[in-house]
């Protein structure tokens, strides 16, 4: 039988599907079935998808006056132990009972007969997320303040939920989080590197030498940043959702605020692959400086060590970036045209990042491994 190429990202029947190579991100009869069986709307659905997706994908979905969101792992196959959307949708039900605003989870599916992955469906919540425009409503020097404020915030609301008194007890060990971060993402490393960057050795090195003493337990992110927040349309700034839930944990909170800090754009700051709200370069945002301050009055951590956990974020990240570069450089990343290219040179970059927080000296220029 002859087979349709790689790369076909939706098709309108199982049977389309089962006639590619490389398996479709969403499939028309499957997912209205499944809308069906869980009650969500009646009728025929159209999609779009939402944002770039470089580790999972996000459909919106509309059928008749209804509007959904799904969200699903990418292709298979899949790194072990990780994309596991029934554990992300849980993590948000037991947040949003705590009155953490995140958008309602409305179906899951662990069945990957059913997209080849398991998936699950939310409400869509209407609103504004800001990465490289300033919304209007927003756009007054106060506003873009309070805009920074709100970000803050909300990650302070996140690390003041009781996890002890819940079951989000159960999702995280935040006993030596930390020193299994290091080792964790050090491993990765030699599982997916395609070249040899010694930067991570010696960056991972450094991290293991200093690791600090965590002064706390907390539901933590994993990638809380302005551009996974979900704002009101109109002023003041509001959080209305936390978005992208798939690297949650209980652990260390001061490693959310070392991300935060350590991908926020500021004046003078480098730019690197993983600044995606831009416009906070912009005269009237707060400055990290200012972030850090108004975590450390609401939370009352001391943040003398917050330069290894934003180290520790930017070293995270390039593990992270280097498997997405080496699954586009298998073509596991077919529709992928511009993000994994940039990661040739993006990466190595992101490590330059990673050493200014801490004061290492540059090391030897990156060699091709295979």
């Amino acid at each position: 039988m002859q087979r349709a190429p790689d790369g076909v990202e939706v098709v309108a029947t199982r049977e389309a599907a089962a006639a590619l190579s490389s398996p479709p991100l969403l499939i028309v009869d499957a997912v209205t079935e499944f809308l069906d069986s869980h009650g969500l709307g009646s009728g025929p659905i159209s999609w779009c998808r939402i944002g770039d997706g470089q580790s999972n994908v996000t459909y919106r979905i509309h059928r008749g006056r209804d509007v959904f969101v799904l969200r699903r792992g990418p292709r298979p196959p899949l790194p072990k132990s990780t994309h596991d959307m029934v554990r992300e949708a849980r993590i948000q039900q037991l947040v949003a009972a705590q009155g953490f605003p995140v958008p309602e989870i409305l179906a899951v599916c662990p069945d990957e007969s059913i997209l080849g992955v398991p998936f699950y469906v939310m409400s869509f919540i209407p609103g504004t997320i800001i990465t490289d425009r300033i919304p209007p409503a927003l756009i007054a020097p106060g506003q873009r303040a309070a805009t920074s404020a709100a970000v803050v915030d909300t990650l302070v609301q996140l690390h003041q939920i009781d996890v002890n008194s819940s079951p989000l007890a159960a999702f995280g060990r935040p006993d030596g989080y930390v020193q299994r971060q290091v080792e964790r993402f050090g491993a990765l490393w030699d599982v997916n590197a395609t070249r040899n960057l010694p930067d991570v050795a010696r960056i991972g090195s450094w991290l293991q030498q200093n690791i600090p003493e965590s002064q706390s337990a907390a539901v933590i992110h994993g990638d809380f940043r302005t551009g996974n927040l979900m704002f009101a349309a109109d002023a003041p700034p509001r959080v209305t959702a936390v978005l992208d839930w798939e690297m949650a944990t209980v652990g260390d909170p001061l490693a959310d605020l070392g991300y935060l800090t350590a991908t926020y754009a500021e004046p003078g700051s480098l730019p690197t692959l993983m600044e995606l709200t831009p416009v906070t370069r912009e005269a009237g945002y707060l400055s990290r400086d200012q972030l850090i301050t108004r975590y450390r009055e609401r939370m009352m951590l001391d943040t003398e060590a917050l330069p290894w956990y934003q180290t520790l974020a930017l070293w995270k990240a390039s593990i992270f970036c280097e498997a997405i570069y080496a699954r586009w450089l298998k073509g596991e990343r077919p529709d992928d045209v511009h993000f994994g290219p940039s990661l040739e040179a993006g990466i190595p970059f992101l490590l330059d990042s990673a050493r200014e927080f801490i004061g290492l000296a540059p090391s030897a220029a990156p060699t091709r491994l295979r």
